[in-house]
């Protein structure tokens, strides 16, 4: 964690709602990377629920370093160079170790409701700690980006080709993390795949995984700032999607001779 400055790790909080607070301490980590013009509103939007705020500043070049500073009742960690986002999520979780119990993911570009936290805590299974995926409803309306049905149905199918769990959004943003059993996992992906890659790893492992609904908005004249490039992400994906597969491949000849 070289590239990260330093910062003191305060008191975590339950949500104060009664039926979820016996959950354990729960803190929200937003990776953040170029979104200068839209992430206040989404740390604003998760203040109500009176969870720790944890930014992850991947490198950010556009006045997003500068936009969080002197920010109320957040940390902030940064990156001095981009690493991706799988990267910024591992150091939100790294420098959360030891004193959370979860953490909740958020993406930076305002598409997920801060306000569907609580029901994704309340879906995990009593006696189990899963990773929580929020599955998005609303993805087939005509605001949904081609590229964001489409990863989804990608990332679906081959999330299942190669052992990982069979959910509908794999690669839904908006997640509860166990800490720090998801620190365990072995992830190798840095970028966009770590979120698929997590999910299989955990199924490989016996790591339950399990989905909740929440709301996703694509409103119409709103500017979404997207860092998902088509052709390099699928290249990527297909990299990550033949890596697991091949070692799903070696993990059954391995267990069968």
């Amino acid at each position: 964690m070289k590239d990260v400055k330093n910062v003191v790790i305060p008191d975590l909080v339950t949500t104060g709602e009664s039926d979820i607070s016996a959950t354990g301490r729960i803190a929200i980590v937003i990776p953040v990377y170029n979104h200068a013009e839209g992430i206040l509103s989404v740390i604003e939007r998760a203040r109500p629920l009176s969870l720790p705020i944890w930014v992850v500043d991947d490198g950010s070049t556009d006045g997003t370093t500068a936009c969080l500073q002197g920010v109320a009742g957040i940390t902030v960690l940064r990156h001095e160079k981009n690493l991706g986002k799988g990267a910024a999520i591992l150091t939100g979780f790294s420098a959360l170790r030891g004193t959370a119990d979860w953490a909740v993911t958020i993406d930076a570009d305002g598409q997920h409701d801060p306000q569907d936290v609580p029901g994704l805590i309340r879906a995990i299974p009593q006696g189990l700690r899963p990773i929580v995926v929020g599955r998005r409803e609303g993805m087939s309306g005509a605001d949904v980006p081609w590229t964001s049905r489409f990863g989804r149905k990608f990332s679906n199918f081959w999330v299942r080709a190669a052992g990982g769990p069979v959910i509908s959004d794999t690669q839904s943003g908006m997640r509860v993390y166990p800490l720090p059993e998801s620190l365990r996992l072995g992830v190798r992906a840095r970028r966009f795949q770590f979120e698929v890659e997590i999910l299989v790893r955990a199924r490989w492992q016996g790591f339950p995984v399990c989905e909740a609904p929440v709301g996703v908005s694509y409103a119409p004249g709103r500017e979404r700032i997207s860092h998902f490039r088509p052709f390099v992400d699928f290249c990527r994906n297909t990299g990550t999607f033949t890596r697991l597969i091949f070692l799903r491949i070696i993990k059954g000849i391995i267990r069968c001779s």
